[in-house]
């Protein structure tokens, strides 16, 4: 293993042999392969505080990894990918980083970090979220006992994984290698931790992008109202396409009688699984027919098959909704554990009664999304971070905010709350894109453009007006 001694350059006050063995035992980096990508690139690990304000109490290991840059000549900032969830790991977005942000990977090294809590830095993983069997469980199976049972697997101070605490975690690993800045790219929950690492390092960042922004003026865990948005495009983009509106002239209609059968009359199937053949029990209700249509608004791919899963389901043939279900057997991997103490405890303490049912009024699916955290919150164990964290970031950084118009969780509302308070920022609306529109190849090439520049303004933007339309699936034959 190599390792790399460069937090010298920050420990000055020390001898140099005192720095190095402390260096030798902070930091950790050896060339490695990752999934996904063919390259030699860079893993590295870091032991930080568990607790920052006892820097000599337990440490926990911050995993991390460097795609190195094409060519590094230009000696450019490296761009910090802070990943969402909140409970999503890094490293494991390494292949599908390594590919949309080509790019940019030209010439500067892109740096990914388990955020504290996820992949291999002290995960808070639940089994029972890992081993749930995706065709039998319902929404509602979801009880306090499991939240019991995954509270007993995990380990570690649980008020010291917070957001804060994490973006300490990421100065520390810039630090560590010896940057005086970076840039960031934040996704989703990702923009949430770069708003407070704003806050908190404003000298460590040369710019910033926030693509699909969870503001900190808004709670995560509404998404009742934002959904309905959501689907009510999806629905009117249908009816505006010849091709869907032919084949579904009825969509919505099929859709609301769907709902009702199966809030009527829930199904028990016996079906082939669409991976492995063999008979399983496929348990579908009304909410994990809703469940399963609001993930797919998430993604182009995804919202191009729901009016012919809806359609399908009305003639009552489940089979592509049972091909949905399978699909969603492979999506990455959530660290659950983190997920309900981040948001139990920054979030939903700033949730009323009066917001919940707000939220819940709307004609998709009512409060729906609200029935985990109502599930575990009770019963998770409590930090609550002062009122300074709530407060608008208003950091004077370079910064390119993003937003898809038909993401169902975090819609172009949001994006202006933190294009208001931040002074130096620009904001742009992919018209059709939805969560996480920054991978797009166009949005791509924008952030590229902006990273140089290290101006919002001015950007060439000409490429999003060819950014086509929604298309979606017309047949069972895979015809649009």
């Amino acid at each position: 293993m190599r390792i790399f001694c460069k937090l010298w350059i920050v420990l000055t006050l020390l001898p140099i042999s005192e720095v190095a063995q402390a260096a030798e035992d902070m930091l950790t980096l050896e060339h490695c392969h990752l999934e996904g990508i063919k390259q030699q690139v860079q893993c590295g690990t870091l032991q930080v505080p568990e607790n920052y304000q006892q820097p000599d109490g337990v440490k926990i290991t911050i995993n991390f990894a460097v795609l190195p840059a094409i060519d590094n000549s230009q000696d450019k900032e490296p761009l910090m990918f802070l990943a969402g969830g909140p409970g999503q790991a890094a490293v494991s977005l390494a292949g599908g980083l390594y590919r949309a942000f080509n790019e940019v990977r030209k010439t500067r090294d892109l740096i990914l970090v388990d955020q504290r809590g996820t992949g291999k830095s002290h995960p808070l993983q639940c089994e029972n979220a890992i081993t749930m069997d995706a065709y039998q469980t319902l929404p509602e199976d979801f009880s306090e006992q499991e939240v019991k049972q995954c509270l007993a697997e995990l380990s570690g101070d649980l008020t010291q994984y917070n957001s804060e605490n994490a973006i300490r975690d990421f100065d520390a690993v810039r630090q560590a290698l010896g940057h005086q800045q970076i840039a960031i790219y934040g996704g989703s929950y990702g923009t949430r931790a770069g708003l407070v690492y704003m806050r908190m390092f404003p000298q460590s960042l040369a710019s910033v992008v926030l693509d699909s922004v969870g503001p900190i003026e808004v709670p995560i865990g509404l998404f009742g109202k934002s959904a309905a948005r959501s689907f009510q495009m999806l629905l009117t983009h249908c009816q505006q396409e010849p091709s869907c509106q032919q084949a579904y002239p009825n969509l919505a209609e099929e859709f609301t009688q769907v709902v009702a059968q199966l809030e009527r009359d829930p199904l028990k199937l016996t079906i082939a699984h669409p991976r492995l053949g063999t008979n399983t029990e496929f348990n579908i209700d009304k909410n994990k027919f809703l469940s399963t249509i609001f993930s797919q608004l998430y993604s182009l791919e995804g919202r191009s098959l729901v009016p012919l899963v809806i359609h399908q389901a009305s003639l009552g043939n489940y089979a592509p909704f049972a091909g949905l279900t399978a699909a969603g057997e492979t999506n990455m991997e959530m660290f659950v554990g983190l997920t309900f103490n981040i948001v139990c405890n920054e979030d939903m303490p700033k949730v009323s009664a009066a917001m919940l049912a707000a939220d819940a009024d709307n004609s998709f699916n009512g409060g729906l999304s609200h029935l985990a955290w109502k599930t575990a919150c009770p019963i998770w164990p409590q930090y609550r971070p002062d009122d300074a964290f709530y407060q608008s970031v208003t950091a004077n950084i370079p910064t390119l905010i993003i937003s898809g118009d038909l993401d169902p969780v975090t819609p172009p509302s949001n994006g202006d709350y933190a294009d208001k308070s931040l002074p130096n920022s620009k904001h742009i609306i992919i018209k059709n894109g939805s969560h996480t529109p920054g991978v797009m190849p166009c949005a791509i090439t924008i952030i590229n453009e902006f990273l140089d520049k290290q101006t919002p303004g001015g950007l060439d933007e000409s490429c999003l007006e060819e950014i086509p339309g929604e298309s979606f699936m017309t047949n069972l034959n895979g015809g649009i």
